[in-house]
């Protein structure tokens, strides 16, 4: 699965920073019939989740509400040079994961 990851500003120590996460997803519910009329089976991101310096710093639980390419957005509050991890899973067990380096501005 593709992603797509972007730290809205670039990072300060101590400040908050947006985080915004795009991934490519069909998120199929399962209520969607193909053109032979076969049922297409559902297959979503159920949980996805971001971890930064060690800790886990947003965890989100989906559903088939959640649109196709789910677009999400969350804050970190940096306070060294580490990498921003984000890995998540779907429903037929297929996982993804993208990470970015935070690398703070000099003071």
């Amino acid at each position: 699965m593709l992603a797509r990851i972007q730290l809205l500003t670039p990072p300060r120590r101590g400040q908050p920073v947006q985080v915004r996460l795009l991934v490519q997803h069909p998120m199929e519910t399962g209520f969607r019939f193909d053109f032979s009329g076969q049922a297409v089976p559902a297959n979503v991101i159920h949980s996805l989740q971001a971890d930064y310096a060690g800790r886990t710093v947003f965890k989100a639980k989906m559903g088939p509400g959640i649109a196709a390419n789910p677009f999400l957005m969350f804050w970190i509050l940096p306070v060294e040079n580490e990498e921003l991890r984000v890995h998540w899973q779907d429903d037929q067990g297929q996982t993804g994961q993208i990470s970015t380096r935070v690398q703070l501005a000099p003071a």
